[in-house]
């Protein structure tokens, strides 16, 4: 199964690939955030913020309750979400 889950930006560390450090359930991962609409990437604009992640990239702005909650729903699905994070942690940058 595969699961959008949220994230929280860490740094924007390549404008021309536009590519983000993203801190996603104590991992951060790579992220690409060019299909976010109002991708601002040269400025800090992003940093700090939730946003939706599936398959390294980042598919939406979300604002912090919005993350909490479907953390939260994340949790509440045990196995599946478990196998998500084993999968996550087992390709996490060093």
């Amino acid at each position: 199964m595969c699961l959008a889950i949220p994230g929280r930006v860490v740094e924007v560390f390549d404008d021309d690939n536009q590519l983000a450090r993203v801190d996603v359930a104590g991992v951060r991962r790579t992220v690409n955030v060019a299909l976010l609409e109002d991708s601002d990437t040269r400025s800090v604009a992003l940093e700090g913020q939730w946003v939706l992640i599936h398959v390294g990239f980042a598919l939406a702005r979300i604002d912090e309750q919005e993350a909490l909650d479907t953390l939260e729903l994340l949790n509440q699905m045990g196995a599946e979400y478990e196998e998500e994070l084993q999968e996550l942690r087992a390709g996490a940058e060093g």
